[in-house]
């Protein structure tokens, strides 16, 4: 028998705990080993719970077991930091699925607020290309995708122009870039390019989106922008003893949501973090505790309408 040691399964009622392996099982793709030891319950009562739900029909395409302990942080995500919705999944311990399983959240989410005629602003990553794959096919002949950043130096099928392409095409809507790269080596470079008309224009467009999806990045290491954009250890320092925490659209902001003085932060294009404030609609969609620290300080700019996370998150969201 599992030890427990997690003590997860502390003061948990029956059906929440149901619904724990339920989603562990057919969402988060763990083995009834992995559950059981998760859980500190015996691989058999895990095999047992499996087959009830199947048999019920508590699992059909997607879990309709509502997990309460998450949705009890969603009500009070929303209260603290005045959000019109919060959406909470359970915290896995694979980066990987994390990701996955917030950008289908986030995905729904979208999905539900849809409909032709709006601009849709799009950040770039991981966590928003699952969101983008989960929305329903349709035809909005009058909406139109729009970047809200440069492109990236390096390809990946989370790039800014892939993600609002795959957008794009699944809504059959126009698909508008900002055809620049996201941070410039010079003022003068990048105040030349701002002057540019096609790009001035993209950029209006962004600042009149309906609805925009968005993602963020910490200065771990471990966020994808490291990876995609060439920053040097010069760079990464100087903004650490700025006080930066993290990113939101290429903008780095310290553990009040605010600028910090770097020069990666005067040359960076992409729509400024304080525009989303006019947007009637912001998804953040991005977990990991890792990620605790920017998500916090994105959150405090107010700028945010809808936020999903992970369970991890929020509580140290509440906690903070």
């Amino acid at each position: 028998m599992a030890d427990g040691s997690d003590g997860l399964t502390g003061g948990m009622d029956a059906e929440h705990l149901v619904a724990r392996v339920a989603w562990y099982y057919y969402v988060a793709n763990m083995t009834q080993q992995e559950i059981a030891d998760r859980l500190g319950l015996t691989r058999l009562r895990v095999n047992k719970i499996i087959g009830q739900v199947r048999a019920d029909g508590s699992v059909q395409v997607e879990i309709r077991l509502p997990l309460a302990s998450c949705v009890a942080l969603e009500e009070e995500l929303k209260s603290r930091f005045k959000l019109q919705d919060a959406v909470v999944v359970p915290s896995i311990r694979d980066e990987v699925a994390q990701k996955r399983v917030i950008g289908e959240a986030a995905g729904v989410l979208l999905n539900g607020m849809l409909k032709d005629g709006q601009t849709i602003g799009l950040g770039w990553g991981d966590t928003l290309g699952a969101a983008v794959r989960k929305l329903t096919p349709r035809q909005f002949s009058r909406t139109r995708v729009v970047s809200l950043m440069g492109g990236l130096t390096r390809g990946s099928g989370a790039n800014t122009f892939e993600v609002a392409s795959q957008l794009a095409r699944a809504l059959g809507a126009e698909c508008h870039y900002i055809p620049s790269l996201l941070y410039y080596p010079d003022d003068e470079s990048f105040a030349g390019l701002m002057a540019y008309p096609p790009l001035a224009e993209v950029m209006a467009e962004a600042r009149q989106a309906d609805v925009v999806l968005v993602s963020c990045g910490d200065l771990s290491g471990r966020s994808q922008l490291f990876s995609a954009v060439s920053l040097s250890p010069r760079d990464i320092d100087e903004l650490k003893e700025k006080g930066a925490v993290g990113e939101l659209l290429g903008t780095f902001l310290d553990a009040n949501g605010k600028d910090v003085d770097h020069p990666l932060n005067k040359r960076v294009m992409a729509l400024h973090p304080s525009g989303l404030g006019n947007i009637p609609k912001t998804i953040l969609a991005s977990g990991d505790a890792y990620k605790l620290p920017i998500i916090r300080a994105i959150l405090k700019l107010g700028n945010v309408t809808h936020l999903v996370t992970d369970e991890a998150v929020a509580e140290g969201l509440m906690r903070g």
